[in-house]
């Protein structure tokens, strides 16, 4: 019969102060996305995953996470997050869990004039957390500005950037990644392509000159989408253009929680 090990972290500390998120960070592990075309996608994800720590505990078990992370070995499921953060509540005795995974998600695009196919890549987070009602939805939208200014004041052509679109939303039902992704390239002087064509590039160069966007221009316009969007609670947008003539980057942020809304530049 095996001796009894100690367990150091269920041990009492007496510095009396809790802790408000304990856990394992920056695990990779598959995951399976729902996608509105296909059903179904498998990636990759880094995975977090915290609980909170009373006080009077010394440390948490560590080894518990990834148990439980892999009782889900054939995909996690983002429906399935809140089974998650209720079974780490369990088995961690703890008031409070908190689960994020942040993965690539790739879209077939077609080229607008030769029609070629690509797998464009988005950047996203989904976070639940057992204290609220709601899932957090963010989504990196890579996307294409011309400056309204440069247009105006120059005899020939205008500046134009790579711009980045951040759209964080709150709901509690199912909002589609490709939703969001939309909104956000409808927001820009154009989308961009993975694979293009020269006369898919010129169309894409003369629809950008023809649609000029300041940063500011293009999360007022996003915004506007997001608040006609059904089941988004709140949600904010930002923009970031990566200058072209400038040594520093365009910075737009719009809030808004559900009726509220605030800006910075």
């Amino acid at each position: 019969m095996r001796d009894r090990l100690r367990d150091i972290q269920s041990e009492n500390d007496p510095r009396n102060l809790p802790i408000n998120k304990v856990g394992v960070k920056n695990i990779s592990y598959p995951v399976v996305v729902l996608d509105k075309t296909e059903g179904e996608q498998h990636t990759v994800a880094r995975v977090n995953m915290y609980v909170d720590l009373p006080h009077n505990f010394r440390g948490t078990h560590m080894s518990r996470f990834v148990e439980i992370l892999n009782r889900y070995r054939k995909g996690i499921s983002t429906s399935k997050i809140r089974e998650i953060l209720f079974e780490m509540q369990k088995a961690l005795n703890a008031e409070r869990a908190h689960f994020e995974i942040e993965f690539p998600y790739f879209i077939t695009k077609k080229a607008p004039i030769s029609h070629e196919e690509a797998k464009m890549e988005y950047t996203c987070r989904l976070i639940g957390d057992s204290s609220v009602d709601y899932y957090t939805l963010e989504v990196k939208v890579p996307v294409l500005s011309l400056c309204p200014c440069s247009k105006e004041i120059s005899k020939f052509g205008a500046h134009n950037q790579r711009s980045f679109i951040t759209i964080t939303i709150k709901a509690r039902e199912k909002i589609w990644i490709e939703d969001i992704v939309a909104i956000a390239e409808q927001s820009a002087s154009s989308d961009i392509y993975a694979i293009l064509k020269r006369e898919d590039e010129k169309y894409i160069t003369e629809r950008a000159y023809q649609n000029p966007m300041f940063v500011e221009d293009m999360v007022r316009s996003a915004a506007l989408k997001l608040m006609a969007t059904k089941g988004v609670l709140a949600f904010s947008v930002e923009s970031e253009n990566i200058e072209s003539i400038h040594n520093h980057s365009a910075y737009a942020l719009i809030e808004w929680n559900g009726g509220t809304k605030t800006s910075e530049k």
